[in-house]
């Protein structure tokens, strides 16, 4: 299947509260959708801790990056800095689609950006979540918690979502989420 369009790729921003799932389903998106482009985003935060394929620099050569127009979009969350390089606009006006790890934050700023932005949200029970959590071992209980009472943060109004939830196996959530990516006509 090809996700090529001549009016333009869309911008698939996927978020969703920690501990869902998203660079997973993302990985196994992007292997059920091969044409499907992801986008590698700028953090400040040191290379190789796993989850996500990320370009690791430092807050000063962010801030240089982001003064320099490196970026289409980027914010701040959890003491972290996030940038979405500005060449995901020469992918999209190739008319490919383009999926990114994104925040709920910065999707009204990416609904004035990107003109065919839809939300891939990712949800999954708080049960799950917490399990998720305490399994990767990366944070204390209590900021556990505080993520976990960010998780029903609602998303901006006026967007185009698609909601998957992510509680079972891995390859059934990415079989629906193919399914629900398939462009109805280009």
């Amino acid at each position: 299947m090809t996700l090529v369009s001549k009016s333009g790729g869309r911008l698939i921003a996927v978020v969703g509260p920690s501990g869902v799932g998203k660079d997973s389903v993302m990985a196994g998106l992007h292997g059920a959708i091969p044409d499907l482009y992801l986008v590698r985003r700028v953090i400040t935060r040191a290379p190789d801790l796993g989850g996500e394929d990320y370009d690791a620099v430092s807050v000063s050569q962010f801030e240089a990056m982001a003064e320099d127009g490196a970026f289409a979009v980027h914010w701040g969350a959890h003491g972290l800095h996030y940038g979405i390089p500005i060449t995901v606009k020469y992918q999209l006006g190739k008319g490919i689609d383009c999926l990114v790890n994104f925040s709920r934050k910065a999707l009204a700023q990416a609904a004035e950006i990107f003109p065919r932005l839809e939300v891939l949200n990712i949800t999954a029970k708080p049960e799950t979540l917490s399990h998720r959590l305490a399994a990767r071992a990366r944070e204390t209980e209590e900021e556990i918690s505080k993520r976990l009472a960010q998780a029903d943060k609602p998303l901006p109004a006026g967007l185009k979502v698609i909601n998957l939830a992510n509680d079972g196996p891995l390859s059934q959530t990415v079989a629906r989420g193919a399914a629900l990516l398939q462009p109805v006509s280009l």
